[in-house]
């Protein structure tokens, strides 16, 4: 195998199917907003520039446009044999996934950085003996815990002075941080034997540098195996470490038959993840049900003069589903919703696999349970201490950027995904009950309404909420001024009048929410004048905005 830039051809001239399904922008990992020099629009809602082969560039927005500031976002072309090293391998609609190897990605996690950065000024933080180049200069490789990380600095070439990172940390140039190295994921391009990263994955160099090292160094620090790991196993240890993500952690617990608690905000797809391990899954929604639905009723028998128990209606449907013999899921949804009388049950339930006393659960029946927190619920009930302690915790956090593929797979409407994906705030609102809010399922909901309407924007405020539906109207109609005004040509700029020049000021103004960077750039590009106009009036309405709220 040998890594390599992506061509333009495969980007722009003849798409490779993978792109016309995925688009051509990358994400900037961490590793390269800490290291990739910020000439003010170099990061766009954290896509970044990236090189292509010859003289070629991908911008930020997707563009074949020519960039100064650069990170790589590397191919990997595959000889016969090498696609047996990708582990993990998933297909979501017609994109497929792997992984192959480990990089310095991901910030450390807030709870180990102190622990870490006191290690480090002690000179206790054990040293694996291997290294990366990042930014062309070799930095160690540390390990903390079972975690292998590496401690990178920020660029000096920040205009803001700062770098906000995927978890939201704002770092100030001349700190150092810790990245920890995690597996990378690769789009696998089966027919064309090609690899291509997720997220453009390091900056910091040159062209001709960053070809230097994807040549030279790049596979072999990418492929390294971790020297702590591999004397363990040679010591005849049998235990490993691997990354899995939560529906991944849900189906482990699920097999090995102990019962799991997922943890998520509404609309974050708990119930979508159980359905997706077992498509049959037996959902009771416990909000709806009391002690008598889920125990039985006890009928008296005039006739005999005996009590008769009578099994739950849905215990009756569990074990017709398991009758197949596959494992099947018994779902009890909401169960921070349920009353404490009814969570009583259950926990006699999750204990002892019997209801009522009297009737076993199937043995290829497994228990998931899901709900909410009581901060995120006026209606949630902590769960007991006893009932807590029977399952194993799982907690979602849905982000764009993992909501992304399920939203491909799905076939989620492409203005949904492209607002989502330059506007990720707008991912989930306040719910205020007066109003429509947004989360994930809502912009689902937001998906169907658009494609059942031909793209009528008018019909999101009921779902989404009037702030989000204008945002979203917004952010569309300046990618149509701004494409409009950037066909302007340096010298057709200044051939026009002054008062046209005022008058594209005032449109950039308009575009600013949506697209404050392009506005930026092409108000300066009409003149010194008009960009102080620019900046003096965008400073009131942002002032007038402050003293309004």
């Amino acid at each position: 195998m040998k890594s390599i830039f992506l061509s333009h051809k495969q980007l722009f001239e003849n798409p490779l199917p993978l792109f016309r399904m995925i688009g051509p922008t990358a994400q900037a990992s961490d590793l390269v907003l800490l290291t990739a020099p910020d000439d003010g629009f170099t990061l766009s809602d954290d896509n970044v520039n990236y090189y292509l082969s010859g003289e070629d560039c991908a911008d930020r927005l997707g563009r074949d446009q020519k960039c100064d500031v650069c990170a790589v976002r590397p191919a990997i072309l595959l000889e016969p044999g090498d696609e047996k090293l990708l582990t993990n391998i998933r297909e979501a609609s017609d994109i497929v996934t792997g992984e192959l190897g480990s990089y310095p990605s991901v910030i450390l996690e807030s709870s180990m950085r102190d622990m870490a950065e006191k290690q480090y000024k002690e000179g206790t933080l054990k040293k694996t003996g291997a290294s990366y180049t990042i930014a062309g200069e070799k930095r160690e490789v540390y390990r903390l815990g079972a975690k292998q990380i590496v401690r990178v600095p920020v660029t000096e070439d920040a205009v803001t002075g700062y770098v906000q990172l995927s978890d939201g940390s704002a770092m100030n140039v001349g700190d150092e941080v810790f990245l920890e190295i995690r597996p990378m994921r690769w789009y696998y391009d089966e027919a064309n034997k090609l690899l291509v990263s997720g997220k453009a994955m390091f900056a910091g160099l040159s062209r001709e540098e960053a070809n230097a090292y994807l040549k030279e160094s790049f596979l072999e620090e990418l492929l390294a195996e971790d020297d702590s790991e591999l004397s363990l196993g040679q010591a005849g240890t049998s235990y490993h470490i691997a990354e899995h993500d939560e529906l991944e952690m849900i189906s482990a617990f699920v097999k090995a038959d102990i019962p799991v608690f997922i943890h998520g905000l509404a609309g974050d797809g708990k119930s979508d993840r159980v359905k997706e391990i077992d498509p049959d899954v037996l959902d009771i929604e416990l909000v709806n049900e009391t002690p008598e639905t889920i125990n039985g009723r006890a009928i008296y028998n005039e006739t005999n003069d005996e009590i008769i128990d009578i099994k739950p209606v849905w215990l009756v449907k569990l074990e017709r589903l398991c009758e197949d013999g596959e494992l099947h899921i018994l779902f009890f949804d909401e169960l921070t919703n349920a009353t404490k009388q009814t969570q009583s049950v259950i926990f006699k339930i999750v204990l002892e696999r019997f209801v009522n006393n009297r009737w076993p659960l199937p043995p290829n029946a497994r228990i998931v349970a899901a709900g909410n927190d009581r901060a995120e619920s006026s209606v949630a009930h902590d769960l007991a201490e006893p009932l807590f302690g029977r399952f194993a915790h799982i907690y979602i956090k849905t982000t764009v950027e993992n909501w992304m593929p399920w939203a491909v797979s799905r076939r989620i409407n492409p203005y949904v995904m492209e607002f989502l994906a330059n506007n990720d705030l707008y991912l989930r609102t306040t719910f205020t009950g007066t109003e429509g809010y947004a989360d994930p399922r809502r912009w689902e909901m937001a998906s169907r309404i658009l494609d059942s309407s031909g793209n009528d924007f008018a019909l999101l405020e009921p779902i989404v909420g009037r702030e989000t539906a204008q945002a979203f109207i917004r952010f569309f109609r300046a990618q149509e001024e701004m494409a409009d005004l950037a066909k302007y040509t340096d010298e057709e700029l200044t051939h026009l009048t002054v008062a046209r020049k005022y008058q594209i000021a005032q449109q950039c103004l308009y575009a600013a929410e949506a697209k404050p960077k392009e506005a930026r750039e092409l108000v300066e590009r009409l003149g010194a004048e008009f960009a102080a106009w620019f900046e003096y009036v965008l400073e009131r309405k942002t002032e007038g905005t402050s003293k309004t709220l």
